[in-house]
């Protein structure tokens, strides 16, 4: 295949013909086009950067912006049409916050950048160090065993870097966070199959699992029979 040429040369440039190479890949270009147009409207900017560091409510969300909720929704979907936002419903709220990708951390910095504003997540009190966050995760966690919560919303609701958090759990508690939590769900199932008459399917779903088979498993990996078999063991012992 013959190399591109320039038509006009005006000394040496190196990549030429990777940089013309790229250049004819338009779909590429009209991507990236896409993204920047959704981001046109200052409106969904402001969308875009709140739920960068928060997941809000749609409620909430028109709160903040002082807007209508159906004018919010709007942005909302079509933010989310194209992969920059996601959402999750809880009972007959929709929760959104921005996708955890690479892409949208870059485009949030951009933003951040031309504004010439500080990442809420860089205003913590200094006097607060990761340690003592890490023990208000760990705290949090044990109140709220049950519910799924994920290592991005524990970081955005506690403002520590999601890395440092893990990192920094690890340290003070020995284990990681998805072990810990397992454990602590565990032995509050292992209390109530113990405590209670309660059915083993209720159990499940109290201490966090949607699946009475998946808690079985779990439970079996953790202390070598099935939540039947502790609960007739212990009410045996108990005799």
């Amino acid at each position: 295949m013959e190399e591109f040429q320039l038509p006009h040369h005006h000394g040496e440039h190196s990549h030429t013909e990777y940089l013309h190479g790229l250049l004819l890949k338009q779909q590429q270009f009209d991507t990236v086009a896409e993204y920047f147009k959704q981001l046109s409207d200052p409106t969904r900017v402001r969308i875009f950067w709140l739920l960068s560091h928060r997941e809000e409510c749609v409620v909430n969300i028109a709160a903040l912006l002082q807007m209508s909720s159906p004018a919010v929704s709007h942005h909302l979907r079509t933010l989310t049409e194209y992969h920059l936002l996601e959402s999750r419903r809880d009972g007959k709220e929709v929760y959104y916050t921005a996708i955890d990708t690479p892409q949208n951390h870059l485009l949030h910095e951009i933003v951040e950048q031309m504004m010439a504003v500080a990442c809420p997540e860089k205003l913590l009190d200094t006097r607060t160090t990761p340690e003592e966050t890490v023990r208000n995760v760990h705290r949090y966690l044990t109140e709220h065993y049950a519910e799924h919560i994920t290592i991005e919303e524990l970081s955005r609701k506690f403002l520590i870097n999601s890395t440092t958090l893990k990192t920094v759990f690890k340290q003070v508690y020995g284990t990681t966070i998805a072990d810990h939590r397992n454990t602590h769900r565990m032995q509050q199932a292992a209390a109530l199959l113990t405590g209670s008459v309660e059915e083993i399917a209720r159990i499940a779903g109290a201490v966090g699992f949607d699946s009475p088979a998946r808690f079985t498993t779990a439970f079996r990996q953790a202390y070598g029979m099935t939540p039947s078999e502790y609960r007739k063991s212990h009410s045996t012992q108990n005799r």
